[in-house]
Formats: structure tokens, sequence, C-alpha cells
């Protein structure tokens, strides 16, 4: 699948022209999301890849909305967006139970966000993962124009997990002068363009979205097999594995139950046993 295929290109209408045009074109029912998914899946059928991209193309015009406060044209957000779900598009495995839309968000931001960073007006912004998610969230959280206060930079860097410095350096780059996006170096220091900062393994789509899947079914996992278990097993699981607080220790527990502290072991052991066999690796 490539650029090629015929779609409706943002440059080549008007901004409000285009987005009539894309809101045209109907959502798809789960039925039908399956039966061209497996199409293009199986058989390659580029028609049926073509009605799966058109019919998301409003929801990259949604998303390219979010990052217009960088300013550059929404058409080319939206381009930008378009390829990432082509992309997801091409990757969409029908057999993972899930719908399109949510596996193809994450290729739609990662595009955007690249295009982001390659154009914006300052190099080396976001060169590690803390600094693009300030980057991408700072505007939004931040309360006013004005200079930021030491109280309201801690407060966003408990919002975002970050370091007060972070914050405070980020704020100072982002209200910077214009730089060189593409920058020589006298000095002979070696030059990194912000794609180079995008190439971490762990910002992949796919990467993410297989993790998040991955964790979903583990905690689907992990309640099916503690429903599973009987009542005195499953009171033993949560005091000694999955309290908030202080575990419980297995003489607490022995003497609630009026048995040995060697019997609640074996009842602990068997219980993680056979949850272990019903949750995901």
């Amino acid at each position: 699948m490539n650029q090629s295929m015929s779609l409706p290109i943002p440059s080549a209408y008007s901004q409000e022209s285009y987005i009539q045009t894309v809101n045209r074109y109907p959502m798809l029912s789960l039925e039908d999301e399956q039966r061209l998914a497996r199409a293009w899946h199986d058989h390659e059928d580029v028609d049926a890849a073509r009605q799966l991209v058109v019919s998301h193309l409003r929801v990259v015009v949604s998303v390219a909305r979010h990052y217009l406060g960088y300013g550059l044209p929404h058409a080319d957000l939206i381009q930008e967006g378009n390829v990432g779900l082509m992309k997801a598009v091409k990757r969409f495995d029908p057999d993972r139970g899930v719908r399109l839309v949510s596996f193809a968000l994450h290729w739609i931001r990662a595009e955007i966000h690249e295009y982001v960073l390659k154009n914006w007006r300052l190099v080396k912004v976001a060169t590690t993962k803390s600094q693009r998610k300030l980057f991408f969230n700072l505007r939004s959280l931040k309360q006013s124009l004005n200079s930021m206060s030491l109280q309201e930079a801690d407060a966003m860097a408990r919002e975002l997990n970050v370091s007060r410095k972070d914050v405070l350096e980020m704020e100072t780059r982002m209200s910077g002068h214009d730089v060189s996006i593409d920058p020589t170096f006298d000095d002979g220091e070696e030059g990194y363009s912000p794609l180079a900062y995008l190439a971490s393994p762990d910002e992949n789509p796919a990467q993410l979205f297989e993790r998040e899947q991955t964790e979903r079914l583990r905690h689907t996992g992990l309640v099916a097999a503690l429903e599973n278990l009987d009542d005195r097993s499953r009171h033993i699981i949560k005091a000694r594995w999955l309290t908030e607080g202080e575990a419980a220790t297995l003489h607490e527990l022995a003497a609630q139950y009026g048995v040995s502290a060697e019997r609640i072991r074996q009842i602990e052991a068997r219980a993680l046993q056979k949850m272990r066999a019903a949750i995901p690796v």
C-alpha cells in the first residue's frame, strides 16, 4: 500500500471542503470492517484497504486539530496523519479482536509527532522521552501565557512525572528564538536531526499496542484466576499479594483461620500455581 492510492488529498481542497468530503464517507460496521480487513490481510485486496482508509479519514482530521498550536498547516498535519493511517491499515490484523480505530490512533499520532518535531522552530526541543512528553503537553497544561511560577512548574512536574527543572527548561526552549532546523556545526560537534530522537523502540506504535494488549490480557486473566479460587484461597492471595498496604504475614493469617503457618503457605502455593496457569505469559 502506498500514497498513490486514490484518496482525497488535503492540499488539493480548501480545508472546509476536504473535511466535508471525508465526513461524507460512511463509518464501517464491525462486520464490514472485519470483511475488508480480512480481504486486505489475506489477499492484499487494495480496494478493501482503500475503503478501510477512507472510512477513517475523519479520525485523522480530529487528531490533527490537537496539534494546530504549533503553527504548522492543518493540511500538512492531516496529510502526515493519513500516512500513519495507511501504515496502520497495512499492519492491522483482524484476528486481534480490536477495532481498527483503536489500533490506528497510535500510528496517526506517531506520524504527526514526527512531523511536528522535524518542522517546528526549535532544534533538539525534545531529545528524550520525558522531554517529548513535556513538549506535547506543556501548552495544554499551562494556565496562562505568562512566565510559569515555581508552584505551577511543580504541579506540572507531578502531573507528567518529570522534574521541575525539566519543566522550566522546556518552557525556556519553547519561548526562545527561532533557530535553524538543520544547523551546521563549526566546532566538529556531531549533529542529530529530530528523527534520531524518535527512533526509540519503546515508541514504536505496534509495540505500544502489543504491550497494552498484553497488560489487558494479564489483568483479565488475573481477575478470572481469582474468581476460580475458593473464598479462603482468594482472601489469602489478596492479603499476601494484592493489598495496597502492608502484606499480611503467614502467622497473621494462620491465627485468623485457626491453622498453622505452614498450612497457609501450602494454600498460598497451590493458589498461585493455579493462577499462573490461567494468566497469559
